[in-house]
């Protein structure tokens, strides 16, 4: 539907104004249409689902995202076991990352050197296999074998929050704290969804552990299928006609595709029917819409789903999430 054109009204603090002024079309206005759709949202008496793809961890997310939790801007978090652990590596390991900028040029034989240096790269940044994967790899075996001795079972993010909570590891901080998202979302208790996190390194090392019997049982790590359980009746209890869930999706795969089919796994195989679809929907993609990929599908393929309706708002910013997402996350706060 077509709209006069008008001179933006500037609201919030200077990032948000520098956007309302300058994000006046084409992606940069999806921008803000999606950031003030967010407002909007939880003006609204709703709730925010954030999930994180890629590598947002690494990326720093945290700067932005640690606040947005601390203002009950964020309700639940649903991302890749790889966000879940990158977080925490960059808070205890910080000072041993290493940059790359000129990554794009880099040799076989220089992937190797880092190899050999235990540098493990994610785009231009590395990360220091003993000062991050290591150490968290000793903390969390703590708190796995004594929930496995004790016949206990957590989901991942639970374990994390445990460590994170009990101070011991507080002495490595190498980051200003309250830049990590993780540690103001274990302080704030929130629920995390994390399905598929044997996919990340400490999945591979919890799979070790059991492989070497440190951890006796398997399922001492509750994953997968309870995750989906779990939010199909958190789903069930928190999501009502006056105060719908919203999803803002951050890159694609599986952190995105899981948690939205709950909701036609409610209504279809379930028969709660009474349960509102998703109330906000908005995807930071970077995806070809043509090549057949979820992560490239616009926002009306998920009505065919029975996961949006018609009159959901939606929207697509097709970018790179590392700018966009703090800049909608300002927006939210008012910066």
């Amino acid at each position: 539907m077509a709209k006069k054109k008008q001179t933006p009204k500037l609201t919030g603090g200077p990032v948000s104004r520098f956007i309302q002024h300058h994000y006046r079309h084409f992606n940069a206005a999806s921008l803000v249409d999606a950031a003030k759709g967010y407002v909007a949202h939880l003006d609204n008496g709703g709730k925010m689902m954030i999930t994180l793809g890629g590598a947002m961890s690494t990326a720093e997310l945290g700067l932005s995202l640690a606040e947005m939790i601390r203002q009950d801007k964020v309700h639940l978090i649903t991302c890749t076991g790889a966000n879940l652990e990158e977080d925490v590596f960059n808070l205890v390991a910080h000072d041993y990352y290493e940059r790359v900028p000129g990554y794009r040029s880099l040799t076989a034989e220089d992937e190797q050197a880092l190899l050999e240096r235990h540098m493990n790269r994610v785009t231009d940044t590395c990360i220091p296999e003993g000062e991050a994967m290591r150490r968290m790899e000793k903390a969390m075996l703590e708190v796995w074998t004594d929930a496995d001795k004790k016949g206990e079972r957590f989901f991942p993010h639970q374990f994390f929050y445990k460590v994170l909570l009990s101070g011991k590891y507080k002495k490595y901080y190498q980051i200003d704290p309250k830049n990590s998202w993780m540690l103001a979302a274990a302080e704030k208790n929130l629920p995390i969804v994390v399905p598929g996190w044997e996919d990340a390194t400490l999945g591979n090392m919890y799979a070790a552990a059991v492989m070497r019997g440190d951890v006796k049982n398997v399922h001492t790590v509750r994953t997968g299928i309870e995750y989906m359980t779990w939010l199909a009746d958190f789903y069930t209890r928190t999501a009502t006609k006056k105060s719908t869930i919203g999803m803002f999706q951050i890159a694609g795969g599986i952190s995105g595709d899981f948690p939205i089919c709950v909701v036609p796994m409610l209504h279809q195989d379930l028969g709660r029917t009474n349960v509102p679809l998703w109330g906000y929907f908005c995807q930071i993609s970077d995806s070809t819409t043509s090549y057949g990929s979820y992560s490239g599908a616009v926002p009306n393929e998920k009505i065919t789903w029975g996961k949006l309706g018609v009159k959901t708002p939606k929207f697509i910013i097709e970018s790179d999430a590392t700018i966009v997402a703090p800049l909608i996350f300002a927006h939210v706060l008012g910066w």
